[in-house]
């Protein structure tokens, strides 16, 4: 991503307290993020550190003690469909099939302005770029836990957002599903140029995924502690890289800020 790129998402001296009954939890303090049109960046830091607190900040479902967030030079005020959201849990309605669960949204952000078929053929889009047209007439119980996050994103990007926030899309499937549904994001980014914010615990996901890794140091107070800039080329394909030297330094060095200059609370207590 070229740095020339003019900033997308604007976060300026971000802080989030909640109140709790015993008191004051400072989760963020001091958060200052550009994010570039058509960027992937990633957001990875240990448990308990913000990152999902950060996210809902840019879908607008929190709204920040103190700072600003732009996207697209708008205040971020609320929830929109220009900034969609994946969560680990696909949140698919059991009762309609795939192509109902993803029409529904096709049909609350246009249907005032497109007739029933253009309706139907967003959807079928959107159904065809995760590769599931064969699973239209399914409903979730029928289809695996990686088919069913598959169309958690197809839902979000047939809304053609401008960004696509993402909370662990793929923490909760096995290794090889998890494998298949990052290359294919890598496939889907690549087509629609979408400007991507994801939460991840996974390092080799980051490197793989990512223009951008921004690592947050332990909360509370929790605050950005350095970012990395991906310097590698772009289609990108996993086996390749496991020999590429910028990989592994890349790598090194996410583990390194995680596991030495962030140790785990639980671990520095122990």
């Amino acid at each position: 991503m070229n740095a020339s790129t003019p900033k997308f998402i604007d976060i300026a001296g971000v802080e989030m307290a909640f109140h709790t009954k015993q008191g004051v939890f400072q989760a963020l303090r001091g958060i200052d993020l550009a994010v570039r049109k058509g960027e992937f960046v990633t957001l990875i830091g240990h448990s308990g550190c913000g990152k999902s607190t950060l996210l809902n900040l840019i879908a607008g479902l929190l709204k920040p003690t103190a700072g600003v967030l732009l996207c697209a030079n708008r205040e971020i005020a609320g929830p929109s469909p220009e900034r969609a959201v994946v969560f680990q849990n696909h949140s698919l309605l059991p009762w309609l099939t795939c192509f109902e669960n993803i029409h529904l949204g096709v049909e609350r952000v246009f249907g005032r302005d497109e007739t029933r078929a253009q309706l139907r053929e967003r959807t079928l889009e959107a159904l065809a770029l995760v590769g599931l047209s064969s699973a239209s007439a399914k409903r979730p119980h029928e289809i695996s836990g990686g088919m069913k996050q598959r169309v958690g994103i197809a839902r979000a990007l047939a809304m053609q957002p401008k960004v696509l926030l993402m909370d662990e899309p793929f923490g909760a499937l096995d290794a090889l599903t998890r494998a298949h549904l990052q290359d294919e994001l890598l496939k889907i980014v690549a087509a629609t140029r979408s400007t991507l914010v994801m939460v991840t615990h996974d390092v080799d996901e980051a490197v793989l995924l990512s223009d951008r890794i921004v690592m947050l140091t332990n909360g509370p107070a929790a605050t950005i502690g350095e970012i990395i800039e991906v310097q590698l080329a772009r289609p990108r394909d996993r086996v390749a890289l496991a020999q590429d030297a910028r990989y592994t330094e890349h790598r090194k060095a996410v583990l390194e800020f995680l596991y030495r200059k962030q140790a785990h609370p639980a671990a520095q207590a122990a």
